[in-house]
């Protein structure tokens, strides 16, 4: 089994930042493509950005050069460092990490909100 454990979601006013977390823990040898997904109120869960484990990193449109994602292999660990954000980058933020020969696992989410 796989568990994935979000933290660092909160309020914050527009332009602002905040730097999200996601650790994954149980019987790991490696993992494969690691990445960030958010659902907004009403909306389907869209991708927000994904890193491989070759560090190779896609990015939603919406975000790119405000949303940074990285990882550390050794933690089994994925970032998203978020700036400059804008009141429709609301939404609850799930992370998602592909395990080699055992499939998808996603974390329970984290709110994010951001004022106006």
């Amino acid at each position: 089994q796989v568990q994935l454990v979000e933290s660092g979601g909160g309020l914050v006013q527009a332009g602002g930042s905040l730097r999200l977390s996601c650790a994954a823990s149980g019987s790991i040898v490696s993992l494969d493509t690691m990445g960030w997904y958010r659902q907004a109120p009403g909306k389907q869960r869209e991708l927000v950005a994904v890193i491989t484990s070759g560090d190779l990193t896609n990015y939603a449109d919406s975000v790119k050069g405000r949303f940074t994602i990285s990882r550390d292999n050794a933690k089994n660990t994925v970032y998203l460092q978020m700036n400059s954000l804008k009141p429709e980058d609301t939404a609850v933020y799930y992370c998602k990490a592909v395990v080699p020969d055992w499939g998808d696992y996603w974390g329970q989410g984290t709110q994010v909100t951001v004022s106006s």
